[in-house]
């Protein structure tokens, strides 16, 4: 198995993106995987990497990185050091970022099958993903794993929205590390200069390419219709529910064993069927 991990490319505002790629030794071209992560996430939580792994296995060159702004340094790309970074992030970040990770694979010496470029973006990734895939014709197949549908409707409204624009900043309380997570209100400034471009539904809407939408039944973070409104929006789609999964798929931080979780090795050979097909 080759592989590679922590290559810096040039994200927004000169930030780097840190991706890491793993494959089979080959002299084909091999078709690729693309993993997104969520809010509040990265490349190396809970147990992507065993699912990189088993993507490689499996004949794919996967690749998963970690947003420009997405909280993490090249020197600690765990976690979230440097949260100026993460309150400056917003939705736009994302598209571009993605998108430069597309130019990167296609400018790459990797042994790489540019005819099968496949996205996977989880949980607020689904909707970033599924607004790229509808822009990007170098993208052959879309999975939303957890995917949100609808972004306007997860800020705050009335009295909490009105002191977030006062006080230009709102903390989130993360529960793992236990920090107070900023977001400014140019998050919010941005979406709504671009809601048009960043409304998911009708970015799906305007989807050709084949779209897995997998959730998990028992998700308490994105709730079972979204993926459901994705459905109906994204013509070529097809829904998999995973019966009593939760929003990470049985996963979590820090992962301390070498097997994907069941609910996540399900979903994993589901999005191989899919891939293959």
């Amino acid at each position: 198995m080759i592989r590679s991990s922590n290559i810096i490319l040039k994200g927004e505002n000169d930030r780097a993106i840190l991706l890491d790629y793993e494959h089979q030794e080959t002299i084909k071209p091999l078709p690729v995987v693309v993993f997104c992560h969520g809010y509040k996430g990265y490349k190396d939580w809970g147990a992507w990497n065993l699912m990189g792994a088993a993507f490689a296995k499996a004949g794919f060159l996967f690749i998963k990185f970690n947003y420009s702004h997405n909280g993490g340094t090249v020197e600690q790309p765990i976690d979230f050091p440097d949260l100026d970074a993460f309150g400056n992030n917003n939705y736009s970040i994302e598209v571009r970022d993605t998108i430069r990770v597309l130019d990167w694979i296609e400018n790459s010496a990797l042994p790489v099958d540019r005819h099968q470029i496949n996205l996977i973006g989880h949980s607020r990734a689904g909707g970033i993903t599924t607004i790229v895939t509808a822009k990007e014709p170098r993208v052959s197949k879309l999975i939303t794993l957890a995917g949100v549908a609808n972004y306007a409707e997860r800020f705050p409204i009335g009295e909490a929205l009105k002191e977030w624009k006062e006080k230009g900043v709102m903390y989130i309380k993360n529960g793992r590390t236990k920090q107070e997570m900023p977001l400014f209100y140019q998050f919010y400034k941005d979406f709504l200069q671009n809601e048009e471009e960043l409304t998911i539904l009708k970015q799906a809407q305007k989807i050709k390419q084949p779209h897995l939408i997998l959730h998990g039944e028992n998700d308490e973070t994105v709730v079972v219709s979204d993926a459901q409104k994705l459905h109906k929006a994204s013509s070529n789609s097809q829904l998999k529910l995973i019966r009593e999964a939760n929003h990470t798929l049985g996963a979590s931080h820090p992962r301390h064993s070498e097997q994907l979780p069941l609910h996540l090795r399900e979903a994993v050979q589901c999005m191989v069927n899919f891939l293959n097909a």
